[in-house]
């Protein structure tokens, strides 16, 4: 496995298709998740947004994109993280995230936020994300859609929770 935190400019496309293959996320939210890493590219640092990329022979197995949220202190939001199926169950989404935390530490984060859908799809998502020590913060009933909550987790970032 290959890391790096530097975008190319096939990585928009290569995150469209990466997030598309894991099935959760509808069409504007693939979008979305490619137009983060166009900004980023176009922008800079600027932009906002920072990435953690996995590699095999010169394929995207999975990518972090995070940041800073604005007007805060040292919050930072995890925007996306995603596994292709195939490379799923091996612990890459752990490394991913702890990837991304470390960055964020380092950069000044005190806390990291993640929001994620309600639906019975993202429990195993939900699950993850409490055995990477994150807590459920805040819900928000109906969010997204009709039975569709928005689910707000949280982990503080010091020192001690250094793995």
């Amino acid at each position: 496995m290959r890391w790096r935190t530097e975008l190319r400019d096939s990585d928009p496309q290569a995150i469209c298709d990466l997030v598309a293959a894991t099935g959760f996320f509808t069409d504007d939210e693939v979008a979305i998740a490619g137009e983060l890493a166009t900004e980023t590219l176009e922008r800079g640092d600027a932009a906002g947004y920072r990435f953690v990329i996995a590699e095999l022979r010169g394929r995207m197995t999975g990518y972090a994109c995070f940041g800073p949220i604005p007007a805060t202190a040292s919050s930072y939001d995890l925007y996306w993280i995603a596994v292709h199926p195939k490379h799923q169950d091996a612990g890459l989404g752990r490394q991913l995230i702890e990837a991304a935390e470390e960055a964020a530490r380092d950069a000044g984060a005190t806390q990291m936020f993640v929001d994620t859908a309600g639906r019975s799809q993202y429990r195993p998502t939900r699950r993850f994300y409490e055995r990477m020590g994150y807590h459920v913060e805040a819900e928000l009933r109906d969010f997204f859609a009709p039975g569709d909550d928005k689910i707000i987790f949280a982990k503080r970032l010091n020192p001690a929770t250094r793995h």
